[in-house]
């Protein structure tokens, strides 16, 4: 495996970038960069952090966020000492300002780490899906139905890859209202009226209907993957870009066990209104 540093510049001219590296070093100095930088300089420089649960939609948003602000998005390489988007899972609030907090339905935030845990996609996560498949060993990983209880205890009660579950998230961030809160399921329904709010919430500063509109159709599922909402690609970090796709795939048992691990948050953040779902 090469451990060479691939250095390359900025578009906009913020100075040297590094590129993504796929070994555990870059990863510990990238995750050590970037949380130096939330606790103690997101109001200084400024940054605007985007933090989510995994796979709750935090880099679509950052996208759109950093082209309505004109400032970058360092994705997929070490973060830059300049006003930018800061995107990650953080767990601590310490000292941290002008933050966007991501929610997205627990159920279908497990289905879509189930496929990026356990296949390789267009974001490098083969380590993850070594580590995972390891641990897991399921015999087909495509009976999704059949490996779901089992996968959803390994989330919840393991806790290895994340070191948290989307109720620990929500237990740290969900009552937090000095930060401000969207829901992808919002940010898909109604886009442009989503993100002219988050300007306006995190920054005090406003944007059009049309440039909103712009940004939201440059940043669509379709302009970026190239297919319709809905069309699968179990290879892609991209994968079908739908709301209630986890209805595929959970029965009354997945439903019962996801009620006793998550209910609270489920009502906590309006997504149910009691148990009735299961």
């Amino acid at each position: 495996m090469a451990y060479s540093i691939a250095v390359n510049y900025y578009t906009k001219g913020y100075g040297l970038v590094i590129s993504q590296q796929n070994n555990l070093l870059w990863n510990k100095f990238n995750a050590v960069s970037r949380y130096a930088l939330a606790h103690l300089g997101s109001n200084l420089i400024p940054l605007y952090i985007v933090n989510e649960y995994p796979k709750s939609g935090g880099s679509w948003v950052g996208e759109m966020l950093g082209e309505a602000l004109n400032i970058p998005f360092p994705r997929n390489r070490l973060p830059i000492v300049a006003s930018s988007i800061l995107h990650g899972h953080y767990h601590h609030q310490w000292n941290m300002h002008n933050v966007l907090i991501v929610w997205r339905g627990g159920m279908d935030v497990l289905i879509s780490q189930y496929y990026h845990s356990l296949f390789p996609n267009d974001r490098g996560n083969e380590r993850l899906v070594q580590r995972c498949r390891k641990d897991l060993g399921f015999k087909d990983y495509n009976d999704i139905e059949s490996n779901l209880t089992r996968f959803m205890s390994y989330v919840f009660e393991e806790k290895r890859n994340p070191k948290l579950s989307w109720s620990d998230f929500y237990d740290l961030w969900g009552a937090k209202s000095n930060h401000v809160h969207v829901k992808y399921e919002v940010l898909r329904t109604e886009p442009v009226i989503a993100l002219q709010k988050i300007v306006c919430d995190l920054t005090g500063l406003k944007i059009g209907e049309v440039e909103a509109d712009k940004i939201v159709d440059k940043y669509s599922f379709e302009k970026v993957s190239g297919r319709k909402v809905g069309e699968e690609n179990n290879n892609s970090f991209m994968r079908k870009g739908i709301v209630g796709d986890w209805k595929n795939y959970f029965d009354g048992n997945a439903r019962k066990l996801f009620h006793a691990y998550a209910g609270d948050a489920l009502v906590g953040l309006g997504y149910e209104g009691d148990a009735s779902w299961v």
